[in-house]
């Protein structure tokens, strides 16, 4: 290998994908055209069914991220405030995150279910979704020492799945 060359193992990121590649783009655009709503019951749904599972199982006495998805349910069902809700994700699902530095598929996780929470706010917090799941589920399936284009195939097959999951809901919801 030449000096300055990139391995082929590249260490794990905290996140994959980037808002230019072409599968990102086409589930961007897919959300983009949807309500909030329809944006955040599908992400809180997808990341509790495929991602709280890699946090919880790595910790399994840490509801921290779970209670962040509680908390922006319970926003929407108009039990709780806003600055409420932005409490429980920013000063405990991310905060359990930071303290996961060692463990990239659970702070990936983590990271995934507070921006997934955070949808009841802006539907752009859905990406996190994309970016931090895609990790959390590929550092759980492949490990930490694949290559970044297996991590990259890996986060679009998955992205793939997270398109099919949406247009789902959006049919079950007309």
């Amino acid at each position: 290998m030449t000096e300055g060359a990139a391995s082929p193992k590249a260490r794990p990121r905290k996140t994959l994908g980037s808002r230019e590649s072409p599968w990102v783009q086409g589930l961007s655009a897919l959300i983009a055209g949807q309500d909030k709503a329809t944006v955040a019951h599908w992400c809180m749904d997808y990341a509790q069914r495929h991602v709280l599972p890699i946090y919880e199982g790595a910790y399994p006495g840490d509801d921290r991220p779970r209670q962040a998805l509680d908390a922006s349910r319970a926003w929407f069902r108009g039990e709780i405030k806003m600055a409420q809700v932005k409490d429980v994700i920013l000063n405990q699902c991310h905060q359990a995150a930071r303290e996961k530095e060692n463990d990239p598929a659970a702070q990936a996780a983590a990271r995934c279910v507070g921006h997934a929470a955070a949808c009841f706010h802006s539907k752009r917090h859905a990406l996190g979704l994309v970016f931090y799941g895609t990790a959390a589920l590929a550092y759980r399936q492949l490990g930490l020492k694949e290559t970044r284009e297996a991590y990259e195939r890996f986060a679009e097959a998955e992205c793939a799945r997270m398109e099919q999951a949406l247009l789902a809901r959006i049919a079950g919801k007309e």
